[in-house]
């Protein structure tokens, strides 16, 4: 797949209308917005527009909008936070028809430097269905050039993520990426296409269905592929072992089972749990006291259920990355919203934070795992993208990265 995509680097955009696709789907409570690492995160690439003379219109879903368009998945306080940040108004357009008169206005009245940011694109009930051509004409009709910078939605073939870049396109129009994209191509894309070995790859998280291709494709890239987590019990009872009362994915048996004759058939490491920490039933609350033991492996009671990796397993596993040049990491080893039971994630998170090779934590439980636990800034990259990052992994062509213009 080809991932040399022009950034806003390689455009021209001084006096012209830019539609920047940003991933504002940030967390309100009471209207309010409780983390603004998505908001944080687009501001290079729009400063960057701006300072180039760019007339630069913002558009971004929030939410799943199930029952329409309403005021609690507006982006109004989006716009508020914007204006502070950027130190200059944002002019909202509040229409929930997102490209309607009101928004064709406000894209005539903007000067060089203007910052407008249309409704959620949800609103319009046409950007994830198939028949979202209009709504892709009508985003279109509002700009010269088009900036995707939304990579947690870039699996998606949605209207304002793909659709848009052809009918841009077709009116000689420019596609290109922002920084975000640029740096999500140029670290999940390219450590798996193109990685400096050794190149360890860590999977883990409940259930093997969710990773099967990930799996699949991971074992034909790495060198290493290290298993935990819930999944970690399906390949052990896969080996004939024991798992007690452990999450596992029955109809997934023979597949673990195939991947594990696929690793030895190409002379790859295939890491499991050598040991497990245990406990009689699953917390509750999550969070809660709980007494635990440490097994190995094969030696889990009938009456008991693995939550975490052991302390060999994690010392096993930290000694694979130690070596490594490239690690990637999606899944926590255990039950991490636990404190007696996120050692595993822990000793994996400290292991990846104190080697000098590429780490890539591959967005999601993972992501929220390394900032809870304070390693966020240790990590070469944290994907913003849950289902993106696996999608990468698992080898996929992402909608949003492929709709941009090759250099």
């Amino acid at each position: 797949m080809s991932l040399n995509k022009k950034s806003v680097d390689d455009i021209n955009v001084s006096g012209k209308r830019v539609l920047v696709r940003c991933d504002f789907n940030v967390p309100l409570k009471n209207g309010e917005i409780t983390d603004e690492t998505r908001i944080n995160a687009a501001l290079p690439t729009i400063q960057k527009l701006l300072k180039d003379g760019g007339k630069v219109i913002l558009c971004s879903h929030l939410g799943k909008v199930k029952n329409g368009p309403n005021e609690g998945e507006s982006l109004a306080p989006v716009a508020k936070r914007l204006s502070e940040k950027l130190g200059k108004e944002v002019n909202f357009v509040a229409d929930y028809n997102v490209t309607g008169e009101a928004a064709t206005k406000a894209v005539a009245d903007m000067k060089e430097g203007d910052v407008v940011l249309l409704q959620n694109t949800r609103f319009r009930g046409s950007e994830e269905t198939k028949n979202g051509e209009a709504f892709s004409k009508e985003l279109a009709d509002l700009c010269d050039v088009y900036v995707c910078d939304a990579f947690g939605s870039s699996h998606r073939a949605h209207a304002s993520v793909a659709g848009v870049t052809e009918c841009v396109r077709s009116k000689g129009g420019e596609c290109a990426v922002g920084y975000l994209m640029q740096k999500e191509i140029d670290f999940l894309g390219n450590a798996v296409e193109n990685p400096v070995r050794p190149f360890v790859a860590i999977l883990g998280g409940a259930k093997v269905a969710d990773k099967l291709n990930v799996i699949n494709n991971l074992l034909e890239k790495c060198d290493t592929l290290i298993i935990g987590g819930g999944m970690a019990f399906t390949f052990l009872k896969a080996q004939g072992y024991e798992i007690g009362k452990s999450l596992v994915d029955e109809e997934k048996l023979d597949y673990c089972k195939e991947m594990m004759a696929k690793a030895e058939k190409l002379g790859k490491k295939l890491l499991l749990p050598i040991d497990t920490t245990i406990a009689a039933n699953f917390p509750d609350p999550i969070d809660g006291p709980i007494d635990v033991q440490v097994v190995d492996a094969d030696k889990i009671p009938a009456d008991m259920e693995g939550l975490d990796i052991g302390t060999k397993t994690a010392e096993l596993y930290a000694d694979a990355v130690k070596s490594a040049k490239t690690v990637v990491w999606n899944g926590p080893m255990g039950v991490f919203e636990n404190p007696t039971l996120a050692k595993g994630t822990i000793a994996v998170a400290k292991s990846l934070a104190e080697t000098d090779a590429t780490t890539i934590i591959g967005g999601g439980d993972s992501a929220a795992a390394v900032n809870q636990l304070g390693f966020a800034d240790k990590m070469s990259h944290i994907s913003t993208g849950g289902g993106a990052s696996l999608e990468f992994l698992e080898g996929k062509e992402l909608p949003g990265v492929m709709a941009a213009d090759d250099k």
